[in-house]
């Protein structure tokens, strides 16, 4: 099982690295894929947990989520008008079922279940709103900017989850949320905390930021990581499934490796709008 786990991690971190250096719109169409596939599995599972979700909305909404996201100029008030749309069409279609208890509860899950993968959306978003990465900084000129945020992003998180595991494996005795995750301890937030910190603190050092910036987007990214992966854990254990397909020797399915980007590109995507010009206050 380790094997196929660290083969099937393998493969995944190469096609990352490719679609990172291919650029766009070759990042955002690779995204936009993981968002069907993950609308796919979502759907499945939100349906298990006893929420009817209408395919079609369920498959369409999260890859054009992404598209929309990463091509549309004014990107907030894109969002919102998306989500609105959404809310909508799901209660249009459950307008249709017989029963007002049905039609309510066919409402609600087809608004959540691609509304929650369209969250992949956030991960083109970054690259509209990263902040300039200045030439003599250690990171300038290797990539543009958002590519260079969106791998900050992506290394941060990786980090996280690698250390939560690594560190809740040899040094976990305190449970952590057990009741939604039983193999989840404090120890491995603590380790994945320090890992997520030192990554973004150094990364965000050599996009020219001061290095407590980094500090503190790693605290945030940290956050929001783990509050991803507990998520997902609660809609499989509300579906009664251990992961959320097969897709994936070793790791389960799409949502299962992307379930910490779900928030955190969101969250990076706030705190990129927030931070300072380069060259305020950065470290010598």
């Amino acid at each position: 099982m380790l094997r196929r786990r660290v083969l099937s991690a393998g493969v995944l971190a190469s096609v990352v690295i490719v679609v990172f250096l291919a650029g766009q719109p070759w990042l955002s169409l690779g995204v936009a894929g993981l968002a069907l596939i993950g609308g796919r599995e979502a759907s499945r599972l939100v349906a298990a947990a006893g929420l009817p979700v209408e395919r079609i909305v369920g498959l369409g909404v999260p890859p054009l989520a992404v598209l929309g996201l990463g091509l549309a100029h004014h990107q907030v008030g894109s969002a919102f008008g998306a989500v609105a749309l959404v809310v909508l069409l799901a209660a249009v279609l459950a307008f249709r079922r017989p029963v007002a208890r049905d039609g309510f509860l066919a409402w609600v899950g087809t608004s959540f279940a691609p509304l929650y993968v369209a969250l992949l959306a956030f991960l083109p978003g970054i690259l509209a709103v990263a902040p300039v990465v200045p030439a003599g900084a250690p990171l300038g000129g290797l990539l543009d900017a958002g590519r260079t945020w969106l791998l900050i992003l992506v290394l941060t998180v990786w980090s996280y989850d690698t250390a939560a595991f690594v560190t809740g494996r040899t040094l976990g005795r305190r449970p952590f949320l057990s009741h939604i995750s039983p193999q989840k301890t404090w120890a491995g937030v603590v380790g994945g905390l320090v890992a997520a910190m030192a990554v973004a603190g150094a990364l965000a050092w050599g996009a020219g930021q001061h290095l407590v910036v980094g500090l503190l987007l790693g605290s945030l990214i940290a956050a929001a990581a783990q509050a991803g992966d507990v998520a997902e854990s609660l809609l499989k254990r509300a579906a009664g499934a251990k992961d959320s397909g097969a897709l994936i020797p070793g790791h389960g399915g799409i949502l299962d490796r992307i379930d910490s980007f779900l928030f955190a590109a969101p969250a990076m995507y706030v705190a990129l709008t927030w931070l300072p010009p380069p060259g305020v206050g950065a470290a010598p």
